[in-house]
């Protein structure tokens, strides 16, 4: 069976069919770094590592693009509050980013573009669009004119133009067309970055970037977009409008994985049930947060409850333990290929939980075998296990997986609770007594004990 995809452009499951045969390119909305990553950035990580895995597992050459949203509303907000350069924000937190991509055995894109490295291609894009009729220039910010596209706009998020709200990205409401027009380029404001154009200075709009990043790495058209479906609308159909009014292609196939909850609620800071990376460590081995995260299929609602990560954790550790005995028994050997009953589960919209539910099947015959003694089946089954195992990155005899210590984890570790501590120190200073005691009990719950001392604050992991 070859591979098929649930393309949210069609609302279908369809075949997929690479603009080039053997090649892929894909590209994936990545961060908007003004803070820390938290469970749900780590899942998005995981799951389009799956999806690149899968695809040169089934023998193609890819290319992956992930961006990085580096300069941003939010992040100029964070540098305000902070008192720090809007760019320390993005990069600080970026890093954290990489890190626990790293961490959790992401393989590192193909590209990883900014968009402050790609303000020339914006200014290009922008000027297509304007030639052609669908954005226009007012007093230095640059505005898509959705009406010049309604025909089109709204297909991706099955939404009519009549039933739009104002776009709500500008306090210059005023000098739009149309209140849902939506910005392509923000005019300079004091003490904000900015760069120069045509139609003045300024910094981008959230949607241009991708646009224009998108094409620049893998062509006016190409085969995959991914992202979260919170971006759907509007940043997903803006993208789309934006490019195809340009005279691209653009994306041909749409995968959206679902959102993550903690307990049954949407994360948010206000109600304190933020989960990062920190938060975990002290509950699970990276290779097991990584098995958690990649367990349920890509599209589905997945609610963090410490239960489920438990429960994950020993699933893990039977696949683990299997391994473990056989390689010692018959040696650590080559991988097979996957079971068919495996690849059709990936090939069927990346059906990772009937992949694993194969996985599992798989480790219990083998763990048959080691009782008997038959050595010979207990080899076939281990590198049948293996193979499954490093298609979901999950492979107990990766080298990644074999130095997971605490001394390992400490300089990833670090970084990550110093973005706390920061949150924290910024709190305390704007009086906010409450969110610097909510930063510090949820470090403490995660196994990570913080004492304030006269040089500033100091951590230690404890664990057990």
């Amino acid at each position: 069976m070859s591979l098929r995809l649930y393309d949210t452009g069609t609302r279908s499951v369809r075949t997929f069919e690479p603009l080039e045969e053997g090649r892929v390119g894909m590209y994936v909305c990545g961060a908007t770094p003004q803070a820390a990553p938290h469970i749900g950035h780590l899942r998005s990580g995981v799951i389009y590592d799956v999806v690149v895995r899968w695809l040169r597992a089934s023998g193609y050459e890819v290319t992956f693009a992930r961006n990085v949203t580096d300069v941003d509303d939010k992040i100029i907000a964070v540098s305000a509050e902070r008192g720090v350069p809007w760019f320390a924000v993005a990069e600080g937190n970026q890093r954290t980013f990489t890190q626990g991509y790293d961490l959790l055995g992401c393989l590192p894109p193909t590209i990883e573009p900014r968009a402050t490295g790609h303000v020339p291609e914006m200014i290009i894009l922008m000027r297509r669009l304007i030639e052609k009729g669908h954005a226009y220039a007012a007093d230095g910010d640059v505005y898509f004119d959705v009406k010049s596209w309604a025909d089109e706009y709204g297909a991706l998020s099955n939404q009519r133009l009549e039933n739009m709200r104002s776009a709500g990205d500008t306090p210059n409401e005023d000098l739009k067309r149309d209140p849902r027009d939506f910005a392509l380029w923000k005019g300079a404001k004091p003490g904000e970055p900015s760069w120069e154009t045509p139609w003045g200075d300024g910094r981008p709009g959230w949607h241009l970037e991708c646009s224009a990043m998108a094409t620049r790495y893998l062509g006016p058209t190409f085969d995959i977009h991914g992202g979260g479906v919170d971006l759907i609308f509007p940043h997903h159909e803006n993208e789309i409008a934006q490019s195809r009014a340009a005279g691209d292609g653009f994306a041909r196939y749409w995968l959206h994985n679902g959102l993550l909850t903690v307990d049954g609620e949407k994360m948010s800071k206000s109600v304190g049930n933020v989960v990062l990376l920190p938060d975990l460590l002290g509950k699970a081995r990276p290779v097991e947060v990584r098995y958690y995260l990649a367990s349920a299929h890509y599209r589905s609602l997945m609610d963090f409850t410490d239960a489920a990560l438990a429960e994950a954790v020993s699933a893990y550790q039977r696949i683990e333990g299997f391994v473990t005995r056989a390689s010692e028994l018959v040696g650590a050997g080559a991988l097979s290929s996957v079971p068919s009953a495996f690849a059709s589960a990936m090939d069927d919209d990346l059906g990772v939980p009937q992949a694993l539910a194969v996985l599992h099947e798989t480790v219990r015959e083998g763990n048959s075998a080691l009782a008997s003694g038959d050595s010979a089946a207990v080899k076939v089954h281990m590198t049948a296990v293996r193979a499954m195992a490093d298609v979901l990155g999950i492979d107990p005899l990766a080298p990644q997986w074999q130095s997971s210590g605490e001394d390992d984890l400490h300089p990833v570790v670090d970084a990550l609770v110093k973005v706390a501590l920061e949150q924290r120190q910024a709190a305390r200073a704007r009086k906010d007594y409450a969110a610097a005691d909510a930063i510090r009990d949820s470090l403490s719950a995660a196994g990570i004990v913080v004492e304030d001392t006269p040089q500033g604050p100091r951590w230690e992991l404890k664990r057990g």
